[in-house]
């Protein structure tokens, strides 16, 4: 596909509304942090390796949590987000928290070239979680984060598996089609965090009286794991490892998922072992 500008901004007014439904389920998130608490999990942090002092870009960093967990272990963040919402809490958040962050209110699509042809160069490029489904383009994604890449540099990438999105909520794969070549779907963005309740919310959980309904519609692609991964091979980045996880991090995407240590959630008894989540680490040579 070729990049759907139109698209993105309507994804943009769903963003807000929702990003505002999840940060009303997260208590006293500030204080979380500077008590030293981190919204990263091990599979992120095994990938991305040490970060202390590098230059570290997180795009599509919604609130800016995993951001800032990064800045507290030292990296020289810059966090990218189409959402205003997003943005705003973010710089709330850096501020009330005493961490430093960077941040930048737009289309990643757009930035990311703007961002290599100003020269900006980061050591890491980071993304996570809800990242490639909302990309009407992935060539001109990948080519960006190579752009911003400083040579000998790694693109980090861990996300739900989109295999995910085929099974319904009796874990019946009668969902969205896992191939789905230029189809977009129409959802507004739901309240996932009130579905997921403390494994997305480990500064504490408050419940709503009802549920948040989202009036804005937003458009997302299911693009397969190995669209994913040629689109990054073929933007120069080399694939140096790709991992698939039986089990998804804190998000309750599926009802039936069990939840066991560290916040993991696997399928339920009686069905397969599936991929839920993959972790990708490229490095752009030089």
């Amino acid at each position: 596909m070729t990049l759907r500008k139109d698209l993105h901004e309507a994804n943009r007014a769903s963003w807000n509304e929702a990003t505002r439904s999840h940060n009303a389920h997260k208590r006293e998130q500030a204080a979380f942090l500077r008590a030293g608490g981190s919204t990263l999990f091990p599979e992120e942090l095994a990938l991305l390796g040490e970060v202390r002092g590098l230059r570290v870009l997180h795009p599509q960093c919604n609130s800016g949590q995993d951001t800032l967990s990064l800045a507290a272990r030292g990296a020289l963040v810059t966090g990218v987000d189409i959402s205003d919402e997003a943005i705003a809490f973010a710089t709330r958040l850096a501020a009330d928290s005493g961490l430093a962050a960077e941040w930048v209110r737009a289309d990643v699509l757009e930035w990311l070239p703007e961002a290599a042809a100003r020269g900006l160069r980061f050591e890491r490029v980071f993304c996570s979680y809800g990242v490639a489904g909302w990309l009407s383009d992935l060539d001109l994604w990948a080519r960006g984060i190579h752009g911003v890449l400083a040579p000998g540099g790694h693109f980090v990438y861990v996300e739900v598996h989109p295999l995910v999105w085929s099974f319904d909520e009796q874990f019946r794969a009668s969902k969205d089609p896992y191939f789905a070549p230029g189809h977009v779907f129409v959802e507004p963005v739901g309240d996932y965090v009130a579905k997921s309740g403390e494994l997305l919310a480990p500064s504490g959980f408050i419940a709503s009286a009802e549920p948040q309904v989202n009036p804005h519609p937003a458009h997302s692609f299911q693009w397969t794991l190995g669209d994913i991964v040629t689109a990054i091979a073929s933007s120069g980045l080399v694939v140096e490892r790709l991992e698939e996880y039986p089990f998804l991090n804190g998000m309750r995407s599926i009802p039936s998922l069990v939840e066991r240590e560290g916040r993991r959630l696997y399928p339920p008894q009686g069905v397969a072992s599936l991929p839920l989540m993959f972790g990708l680490r490229a490095r752009r040579p030089g």
